[in-house]
Formats: structure tokens, C-alpha cells, sequence
């Protein structure tokens, strides 16, 4: 941004092709490199062991929770406070992240107590076996004792890309992801720390991303996170809930249907099919995070302008958006088709879970496209303060179509149920955003 141009010009009275590609370019990195957060530890745990493998996928469920809760209260500050700057409401919208990112600090430590309080029967109830419980148990403890941090540096993350400074949560995240990846082969396999070491280094990066986000906080335009601005009040949290819970809902069914699918998978497969599944749902999620980092690039732009009531501007950045995610993503949809085997087995070189991944990965890859559409959808959304319509678009890829089919069709199906069970959740997800969006579209 040129120093001579205030923020509210920028978001403004810059084309807005221009504006959201400037914006998603940090927030596609940003993305990235969460999904590398995920992806590397699935990678280096691979070299050791199918059972550690399918430790890790278990666990995922709970860390998607934990990602949930930072998006809740990240979103839910984020969108307000960009809707109050686009009203020129500053001095709210600087309480409103204070609020935001005190309320995550609080249910972190919470969520850090209980959950190593509940581990072991956690741990069961997650789908762990007697040759999975005991690198479950290790892995899922160390990740709950960083539960403040990841949740903290998503707040942080997410208010900054929503006053428009996404080059800052950008670099908080570029930061901790190369920690990440730089500690993981160093303390699995020359310290010989195994699964523990794959913990510590996800911990370690995300306080690291989370320290490097406080501090980018603090500079230039971006509002400064004070303790004398916390407002623990009906307003502030009312309006904090309506615009996170679609987040809490999306990310949250994620953390649910990781679970159910993981349960399935090793009731249709055992250990191998949990681990194919694992490797798939970070693949995907890979894919899809330039999609939603180009969305989340819309998003300030979205916020912005319909708090200053330029709705033109508002569809043309929606249009834009999905158009160009449908280019991306049937491209991605490609190379899936072509390379599933190849894909999966760089992760885990077992035979069997290549075998399950490849139908997994394939199937899901048809519908890769339509998610473009329903991101969008969502994130308009949850940007204009429709929590309702919002949470209803955010909740039926993971939840409303997904958990159905996963408790039907592998009772039908097998295994195959288990692997078609996304695919034809998306289909549905996408049959059902179209007329809600549009809805909002025609008011404007």
C-alpha cells in the first residue's frame, strides 16, 4: 500500500481486480504455508511407520477443533472490525480485537487443560487402536499444550488480513512454518524424538508464528492489540459469535468429520485405510488453501465495501473471485486424475495405502472445481454479517451432507462409501450454495 493513501481509499477506490489480487498473493502463501503446517508432519512421520501414520490422521481432528476455535474468534473480531473501519468507526473496531483476541487466549487455556486432563479416553473416542493409542496419546498431548498459541496467532492472522495487511500475517505464518519444517527430521530422526518430535515442532512454529504476528501487529496502520480495550460485553461478543460461528461451523464439522471418517475407515480397512484417508485429506486440503487464501484476499475487500455500502464492488470482487477459483481448481482437478498413485505414495509408500488414497484422491478430484463456488459463497457472506445464511453455507460441506453420507454409504459400499463420501458432499454443498448467494446478490 502507497504510504500517501489511507486505508479506507485503498479498499475503496482500487479496482477491485487489482485490490483482491494484491490482498490474496500473502493470504495464498498464508494458506500454504498452514497447509504445510499440516502436510509436513504427515510427510515425516510417513518414514516411519503406517500405525504412526494413521497416529497422526487421528489427531487431526483435534487440531481442526483447535483451528476452529482460532477461526471463530478471528473471523468473528476480523469481519466486525473491518465493517466498523469501513464505517470509520476506529476506536470500536479497536475494541472489538482486543476482545476477540482475549476471548481466544482464554478458551485456549482451557482447551490446553481439559483436553491433557481427557487424553486417554479422547484418544479412544477418536478411533485409536492397540497399535495406534500410544503414538496418538503422545502426539495429541504436546499439540494440546500449544492450544493457546494456534488459536492466538489465528485471531492475529485473521484480524490483519481484514484491515487489509496481509503481508504481515503472511510472514507471522511463513515464520512459523519454517520452523516447522526445519525441526521436524531434526528432532524425529536425529534426536530420535519420533511422533514427540513431530509435536514439539508443530508447537514450536505455531509460537513462533503466533510471537512474529503480535509484534506485526504493532506496526503501521494496523490496530494496536490493548488490554485497555478489551470489552467483555453483550455488544462486543454478540457481534464477535454472529460473524464466527459460520467459521466455528465450518472448521468445527471438519474436526467432527475427520472423526466419523476415521472411525469408518478403520472399521471398512483398519490401519491402512485411516492412514490413505489421512494422506488424502492433507493433500486436498493443500489444494483447496490457494483457493480459500484467494477468497480470504476478497474478503476485506467484501467487508469493507459493504460497510460503505459500495455493493457494486462487492459482486464484481465476488464474480471475479469465482471465476478465476474455477480456472485454478480444474487445473488442480487435473493433475490429481492423472497422478493420484504417484501423490499418495510420496507421502506413505505402503502398498495398501496408496491403494485406498488413489480412489479417495481421484474422487474427490471431479468435484475439486465446484469448492471455488462454495468458499466464495461462505465468505461473502460471513463477510457481510449474514450469520445465518453464512453458517448454513459454512456448515454443509462437513456437516449437513457430510455426516449423513458418511453413516450411509459405506454400509452400502465398503470402503469405496468411505472414499466417494466427500466428493458427493461437495456436489450437494455446491447444489445448495448457488441459490443462497444468489439471494444476497439480487439485494444488492
Amino acid at each position: 500500500m502507497k504510504k500517501n493513501v489511507n486505508r479506507y481509499e485503498y479498499l475503496t477506490q482500487t479496482p477491485v481486480p487489482q485490490l483482491v489480487c494484491r490482498l490474496a498473493v500473502p493470504t495464498i502463501l498464508s494458506m500454504l504455508v498452514t497447509g504445510l503446517y499440516n502436510s509436513a508432519d504427515t510427510f515425516f512421520v510417513g518414514r516411519i511407520s503406517t500405525q504412526a501414520t494413521a497416529a497422526v490422521g487421528l489427531v487431526f481432528s483435534v487440531m481442526a477443533m483447535i483451528q476452529a476455535l482460532g477461526f471463530f474468534c478471528g473471523q468473528g473480531s476480523g469481519s466486525f472490525l473491518s465493517r466498523l473501519l469501513g464505517a470509520g468507526k476506529k476506536q470500536e473496531a479497536a475494541e472489538a480485537a482486543a476482545t476477540g483476541f482475549t476471548l481466544a487466549l482464554i478458551i485456549g487455556v482451557i482447551v490446553a487443560v481439559l483436553g491433557n486432563l481427557l487424553a486417554a479416553p479422547l484418544g479412544y473416542a477418536l478411533g485409536a487402536g492397540p497399535s495406534t493409542i500410544h503414538d496418538t496419546l503422545i502426539y495429541m498431548r504436546i499439540i494440546l499444550i500449544g492450544a493457546p498459541f494456534m488459536i492466538a496467532q489465528f485471531v492475529i492472522n485473521n484480524q490483519l488480513r481484514y484491515q487489509g495487511s496481509a503481508a504481515y500475517a503472511m510472514i507471522g505464518l511463513l515464520a512459523g512454518a519454517i520452523i516447522n519444517i526445519g525441526l521436524d527430521p531434526l528432532l524425529m530422526f536425529v534426536f530420535d524424538l519420533g511422533v514427540a518430535g513431530a509435536a514439539i515442532a508443530t508447537v514450536s512454529g505455531q509460537a513462533i508464528s503466533f510471537v512474529v504476528l503480535l509484534i506485526g501487529s504493532m506496526h503501521g496502520e494496523n490496530i494496536h492489540l490493548k488490554l485497555s480495550n478489551v470489552r467483555m460485553n453483550r455488544y462486543y461478543l454478540g457481534e464477535i459469535v454472529n460473524s464466527g460461528l459460520p467459521a466455528l461451523f465450518r472448521q468445527g464439522l471438519a474436526a467432527v468429520s475427520t472423526l466419523l471418517l476415521n472411525q469408518m475407515a478403520g472399521m471398512m480397512g483398519g490401519d491402512a485405510a485411516i492412514a490413505g484417508m489421512s494422506v488424502v485429506t492433507r493433500v486436498l486440503m493443500l489444494l483447496s488453501s490457494a483457493m480459500i487464501g484467494f477468497g480470504q484476499g476478497y474478503q476485506p475487500v467484501c467487508g469493507f465495501n459493504y460497510g460503505a455500502g459500495l455493493y457494486a464492488r462487492v459482486k464484481e470482487g465476488f464474480y471475479f473471485c469465482v471465476k478465476y477459483g474455477t480456472i485454478f481448481l480444474t487445473a488442480m482437478s487435473a493433475l490429481c486424475l492423472a497422478f493420484a498413485p504417484q501423490i499418495v505414495g510420496f507421502f506413505r509408500d505402503d502398498p495398501a495405502v496408496i491403494a485406498v488414497g488413489t480412489v479417495a484422491l481421484r474422487a474427490q478430484a471431479v468435484t475439486l472445481p465446484l469448492m471455488a463456488t462454495i468458499v466464495l459463497a461462505n465468505m461473502m457472506l460471513q463477510s457481510m454479517g449474514k450469520g445465518l445464511k453464512a453458517s448454513i453455507t459454512s456448515s454443509s460441506r462437513n456437516g449437513i451432507f457430510f455426516i449423513p453420507l458418511i453413516l450411509i454409504l459405506p454400509r452400502f459400499f465398503g470402503l469405496f462409501g468411505v472414499e466417494i463420501t466427500q466428493a458427493c458432499a461437495d456436489m450437494l454443498s455446491f447444489m445448495l450454495a448457488v441459490p443462497i448467494a444468489a439471494s444476497e446478490l439480487r439485494k444488492m
